[in-house]
């Protein structure tokens, strides 16, 4: 989460999948056996909960909030009220293995159960080795033993708190307490699903060098490539990242020898290399814990801080998307990569979606911006979470209405989201002021979204309202003239996609919300608030500028559209 290579990104992940077995998937029975699971729809990925897709609207805790039970009971129906249906807890090693082999679950027990009884799903984030390249999770009794449990090594061989993953009793030891952990959540949830995935680690990487130096670092680099990425390299050559095939191309195709004989020297080289013993530890990790309960795993990418020429390396051998081939091949069981905080959403949704890596995004914006990335994520590509982060939810002073407005617009949607994921009728748009119109195929139609300027308030003590910086809508089609629209700042037009007369009119434009899963419509719209016509206006929300009789229009409208073509 704090580096890139100086590739440029290009993700390809295949994944476990429930029905679908894939490249590099571990196929697990949760179909049979009913645990929330991963399931393919057409070009989606889905997460099956209780037997019905899942869209996880989310906040992540800060890093200790779900260490008491205590600090948690005020935040519960905070959360609620955000309106989140899931919740990211941290699960700290240290606390539920206090002495090596005696595991105490009572904090974690309470947590579950309080989530439950808010009728809030978990996703539990196995904070262990690896935590922000550190190791500041693991038991005291672990760290205190450096000769068993030995640390990785920056240049001029100094240690640095960070777990090697060149050690066995390492490794070992995470993935007997991980493995402990899956399986106590199986014994108290296997029936109620209250957690439904699992982070496992968390932004792992070597920081501050492009390699651990230690003696058993420098031993495996100098040796050769392992066999088992030179078979999955070979088998896959045809579909590897393109940088990364690029590189390995430039070395001469080498099917075996020494990891710069392979892939040349350079930093790049250093991180292949971290990635594949990183993936190789957190494979095994995985294995372990799938083994005692098959939840859906996933892993984080901090997508910031980018390696940068004459700057050291942050975190090398990360799952970054130019490492995606190396780590599918290291740790199979993983069955998600996503990314967190990205500055450049738009990009990083693509690289984390390419070759069917669902989109898990488990740390993003909050306010106005993660209300159109949210909207974008799940009707662009089908992600199956969005989760604000920014130094955790329970640690709001204010509410953050913007984002939970978006999810509210999300929860009414989702039966129609889940429906229409990976069939081609659902797509969405994210626009900055300056941008250029947007033009996306929906159905039968192309729609063509323009960045709308704001809506003023006028009238005694009503204040100009500044924009936020980006504008996003999202568009579902639910039959051949039919679409159900809704967003911020956009403006929408439609022209005909498919064989017949050649223009097309909005026929009726209602504007109303979702009841139980029943459209409701409050009020027809033509005139001033279609541009005559012309397009479907979304409008910005306003907030407490909104006079009382609008509120309730502007902060959860969704508008239902029906087309007729002319010429």
């Amino acid at each position: 989460m704090k580096l890139r290579l100086f590739f440029s990104s290009t993700l390809v992940c295949s994944l476990a999948l429930a029905a679908v077995p894939a490249r590099g998937g571990a196929a697990t029975n949760a179909a049979d056996s009913g645990f929330p699971h991963l399931r393919r729809q057409g070009t989606a990925t889905q997460l099956i909960v209780d037997g019905k897709p899942f869209l996880a609207l989310a906040g992540e805790l800060s890093n200790n909030g779900a260490t008491s039970r205590e600090y948690m009971e005020p935040i519960w129906s905070k959360l609620v009220a955000a309106k989140l249906n899931t919740v990211l807890a941290g699960v700290s090693w240290a606390q539920i293995e206090p002495q090596e082999g005696k595991f105490d679950f009572s904090v974690q027990d309470g947590i579950i159960r309080d989530a439950r009884s808010h009728k809030l799903h978990l996703v539990l984030l196995w904070f262990a080795s690896y935590k922000n390249g550190s190791s500041s999770y693991p038991p005291d009794w672990l760290k205190k033993d450096y000769e068993r449990f030995p640390r990785g090594q920056v240049a001029g061989g100094k240690p640095i708190e960070l777990l090697s993953p060149f050690s066995d009793a390492n490794r070992e030891a995470d993935a007997r307490a991980f493995a402990a952990l899956m399986r106590h959540v199986k014994e108290i949830d296997g029936r109620q699903h209250t957690v439904i995935a699992i982070q496992v680690e968390n932004e792992v990487g070597m920081p501050s060098d492009s390699r651990d130096r230690s003696p058993a670092a420098n031993q495996a680099y100098a040796g050769p490539v392992p066999r088992d990425l030179m078979d999955s390299l070979q088998q896959h050559k045809d579909t590897l990242i393109p940088e990364f095939r690029n590189r390995w191309e430039a070395a001469g195709f080498k099917t075996s020898g020494t990891w710069e004989e392979v892939f040349g020297r350079g930093i790049p080289t250093d991180e292949i290399f971290m990635g594949w013993y990183f993936a190789r530890y957190v494979g095994r990790v995985a294995e372990a814990g799938k083994a005692e309960y098959p939840l859906p795993l996933y892993m984080n990418a901090w997508t910031y801080g980018f390696t940068k020429p004459n700057q050291p390396v942050q975190a090398s051998g990360a799952p970054m998307p130019e490492l995606m081939d190396v780590w599918r091949a290291g740790a199979p069981k993983i069955d998600m990569f996503g990314p967190d905080n990205s500055k450049d959403f738009v990009t990083m949704c693509a690289e984390y979606t390419q070759s069917g890596n669902p989109l898990f995004i488990p740390e993003e914006s909050p306010g106005a911006e993660g209300a159109v990335r949210a909207l974008y994520a799940f009707g662009r590509h089908n992600a199956i979470c969005y989760s604000r982060m920014a130094g955790g939810v329970d640690r709001l002073t204010t509410p953050d209405t913007d984002l939970s407005d978006s999810f509210g617009l999300l929860a009414q949607l989702t039966p129609l989201i889940v429906e229409q994921q990976g069939k081609g009728t659902m797509s969405a748009v994210l626009l900055n002021p300056n941008d250029p119109p947007q033009k996306v195929r929906v159905g039968n139609y192309t729609l063509e979204a323009s960045y709308s300027g704001p809506r003023r308030v006028v009238g005694p003590g009503a204040a100009a309202s500044e924009p936020p910086r980006r504008a996003g809508a999202i568009f579902i089609a639910t039959g051949p003239d039919e679409y159900y629209v809704t967003g911020y700042g956009v403006s929408v037009s439609f022209s005909p996609a498919t064989a017949g007369p050649p223009q097309a009119g909005l026929a009726t434009v209602e504007e109303g919300t979702f009841v139980n899963g029943r459209w409701t419509p409050w009020r027809k719209l033509a005139g001033d608030d279609t541009i005559e016509g012309d397009c479907v206006q979304l409008r910005w929300p306003l907030g407490s500028q909104v006079p009382l009789w609008q509120q309730r229009t502007d902060k959860e409208a969704i508008q239902r559209v029906t087309l007729y073509r002319y010429q």
